[in-house]
């Protein structure tokens, strides 16, 4: 598979979905090997109700595109209900060619960003326990987030749930 390198490409950061994007995100998800085709069709289930209620929907994004404005990874967060100023981060996934490049580093960093505008103190973000996440979990470790709790066959007997969290009150 091709690689792409960030420091050639560059990335801009956006929050408007495009049109398109939908498919973007359906492609993006589906092929990370990560997901089911399931939760592909919810990722996309989010931004349509994004499209159809607005802020209402309680779902922000962030698309990573790069130089020549293709959209190579995206991110989907919101406030939790019935918190003070925490939110979750729903989803972040980049295209499989651009993994390993900082892009979601870089697009993390940009939601945390655009999170914190919006008013959050606190990032959540959920994960499997499973081997397959391990990189996953490395992930949000090495970008600053802890351990907050582990959900005990959650997913499924045998499969745990870990949860993490981020202060982003001081972003940078």
């Amino acid at each position: 598979m091709r690689r792409v390198d960030l420091y050639a490409t560059g990335l801009t950061f956006r929050r408007k979905p495009l049109s398109g994007d939908a498919d973007t995100i359906f492609h993006i998800v589906s092929s990370s090997g990560y997901f089911s085709s399931e939760e592909a069709v919810m990722a996309v289930e989010l931004l349509e109700e994004y499209e159809a209620k607005g802020e209402k929907s309680g779902y922000s994004f962030v698309f990573a595109d790069d130089m020549d404005g293709k959209t190579v990874g995206y991110g989907c967060y919101g406030p939790i209900s019935c918190t003070q100023n925490r939110f979750n981060l729903y989803w972040i996934a980049v295209s499989e060619t651009y993994r390993g490049q900082g892009v979601g580093k870089s697009l993390l960093q940009a939601i945390e960003q655009a999170a914190w505008a919006e008013g959050c103190q606190r990032l959540y973000v959920e994960t499997s326990m499973r081997l397959q996440y391990t990189p996953t979990r490395r992930f949000y470790e090495k970008n600053g987030y802890l351990r907050d709790a582990v959900q005990w066959d959650y997913y499924r007997p045998g499969e745990d749930k870990i949860i993490y969290f981020k202060d982003v009150s001081k972003p940078g």
